[in-house]
């Protein structure tokens, strides 16, 4: 693997480059403003990249791509993802309840809770209706005008929609995201950030480690499943084995087929069905 020129060919739509991109506060905030128009954002405070929630020794822990809140303590979670693993509707309930975590402490009232939005931009349509943007509340099912007033807000960005459902300034990024070219001025920003980026030796570095880590972490979960799939086969030979020397013993001293199939669930710890395919499978050649 050519990692050089993997870095070299990096765009925005990758998490790590996002990520770095997204350290520019001012670009965050208007990315943020163009998603959210109805949100008046006058700035951002500590972006952080890359934020890793680690809730407890057994829970599940997460690493957003950019974890930023705005003046009035609202949180933003902005995800990119680029392949569709059937699982980001359960993720974004999964990521917000880990901020909701990180917003109170042990004693503290609920009201304490600001508003949270979580939003993954993604290449491709999850719904699969042609949206550019999906937004998701919590809303009363028997009446629609109800609403929780939970604050918890998902979005879900498709760079690939057709209906005429965002504005043109949202539009010409998704467009970005998707590969395409564009004019626009915040766009050009997000092209020369991006440019810089890769210039960035410190940056190349903790790219080019990540990449091999994982790399490595792929071999060598190669490698252990393919041992564990020789100890399964060996496993599986032992007791296939056994089963026929059970078979062949029974036949040989005349045991009913009824008394072999017994012997073989109680010798083996396998169950009536499989024991009745050892015994179809091996009777015939003893027989």
């Amino acid at each position: 693997m050519e990692f050089n020129v993997i870095w070299d060919n990096l765009g925005i739509a990758n998490d790590f480059m996002f990520g770095k991109v997204m350290q520019d506060a001012s670009l965050c905030q208007e990315l943020l403003q163009r998603i959210l128009p109805d949100l008046d954002i006058d700035h951002i405070e500590y972006p952080e990249t890359q934020k890793s929630i680690r809730p407890d020794v057994d829970a599940k822990s997460v690493r957003l791509d950019v974890y930023v809140r705005d003046g009035k303590g609202t949180v933003y979670d902005i995800e990119i993802q680029v392949s569709d693993t059937k699982e980001l509707p359960k993720r974004s309930r999964y990521y917000q309840s880990m901020i909701d975590l990180q917003m109170i402490d042990k004693g503290q009232y609920y009201k304490k809770l600001s508003p949270s939005y979580v939003i993954f931009i993604c290449p491709f349509d999850i719904f699969g209706r042609g949206r550019h943007i999906y937004t998701f509340e919590n809303i009363c099912k028997e009446d629609t005008a109800v609403r929780l007033g939970d604050g918890a807000v998902k979005i879900f960005l498709n760079a690939t929609g057709r209906q005429e459902d965002v504005s043109n300034e949202l539009k010409a990024f998704l467009d970005y995201v998707a590969g395409k070219e564009s004019e626009d001025v915040f766009v050009r920003r997000l092209k020369e950030a991006v440019n810089e980026a890769r210039k960035n030796r410190e940056w190349r570095h903790e790219y080019m480690t990540l990449l091999m880590r994982d790399q490595e972490n792929i071999e060598k979960g190669i490698e252990k499943g393919i041992e564990k799939g020789i100890e399964k086969g060996i496993e599986k030979g032992k007791l296939e084995g056994r089963a026929e020397e059970i078979i062949e013993t029974g036949y040989e001293f005349g045991i009913p087929e009824q008394g072999i199939l017994e012997r073989l669930q109680s010798k083996l710890g396998i169950s009536r069905q499989t024991a009745q395919e050892y015994l179809a499978r091996f009777g015939s050649q003893v027989r």
